[in-house]
């Protein structure tokens, strides 16, 4: 039994598959078991609510080692332990690779749910965790750098093996009157051009304030460009997923709370604007762009 003290349940769910979401030669089990669950508990805390189960259906090869599993199992209890959470549940099956579909469910505490759709014109959009630093860990993996000796690089790895979500910061949001929210999987473009279409608004970025502390490290992501022969890091800051930060909207005479930086606003239009030009590129992750 899962308690609901406010009568009230939300709900998400994701799905990872090997080969598509993560590699097993690039991440441990635990790391993957963390992953997974982070994904889901990000998606409760942009509504606004904390995390309190998941519901776990795991499918492998016959010939998976019961250690892995053991171990995968390990991280998804200790990201759940990090929040307060508990697995209620499951299902098991065979499968010619490994798949993970989990469920999350999430108490709202007496709050209002916060969706996509309420931002306004006048609104200040904000971030709350940092942007760039797991696609960068990506490219850094995809390209097999060597990321051994250096503590930076090693750091972007980890970013996209395990990533750390602002749990705390979807429910303080909510408290302080947050009009839309959403988490940040598939790339800050993206996933703002989602709140911006259900909310019938413009969003209006500035990269003055994306580009710096505390959104990101710019010499962390410099030294990943420069490792990989890149002009440029800004790409994974806008278009890069997978560090599950929080992007969300406030009124302007609201305040923002602490943890959350302004970088940009709400207008009326449609679409994402960058410096006042409408983005045209990739806005992020596509699961059926080739």
């Amino acid at each position: 039994m899962v308690p609901a003290p406010d009568g009230r349940v939300v709900a998400t769910t994701d799905m990872l598959l090997e080969g598509r979401h993560f590699r097993r030669d690039w991440s441990s089990a635990a790391d993957i078991g963390h992953k997974a669950a982070a994904r889901n508990f990000a998606d409760v805390a942009a509504m606004g609510a904390v995390p309190t189960a998941l519901l776990v259906a795991f499918a492998g090869p016959g010939d998976l080692p019961v250690g892995w599993v053991l171990e995968l199992a390990t991280g998804i209890g200790a990201e759940c332990s990090a929040v307060g959470a508990k697995v209620a549940g499951g299902d098991t099956s065979r499968a010619e690779s490994v798949l993970l579909s989990i469920t999350a469910l999430g108490d709202l505490r007496g709050l209002q749910p916060v969706t996509r759709s309420g931002a306004r014109p006048g609104d200040v959009v904000a971030v709350a965790g940092r942007l760039g630093f797991a696609a960068a860990g990506l490219a850094l993996l995809g390209a097999g750098a060597d990321c051994q000796d250096s503590p930076v690089l090693g750091g972007l790895v980890d970013a996209h093996r395990r990533p750390r979500p602002p749990y705390a910061a979807g429910p303080q949001a909510a408290r302080l009157g947050a009009t839309s929210m959403i988490d940040v999987s598939d790339g800050l473009i993206a996933d703002l051009g989602h709140v911006a279409e259900a909310s019938e608004v413009r969003i209006e970025l500035v990269t003055g304030c994306l580009m710096t502390e505390p959104v990101t490290l710019p010499d962390a992501l410099g030294e990943a460009a420069s490792a990989l022969g890149l002009a440029d890091w800004a790409q994974w800051v806008l278009t890069g997923g997978d560090d599950h930060a929080l992007a969300a909207t406030f009124p302007p005479s609201s305040g923002l709370p602490g943890g959350w930086t302004e970088i940009g606003k709400v207008a009326s239009g449609h679409g994402v604007l960058i410096d006042g030009k409408m983005w045209t590129g990739a806005a992020g992750w596509d699961h059926f762009r080739p």
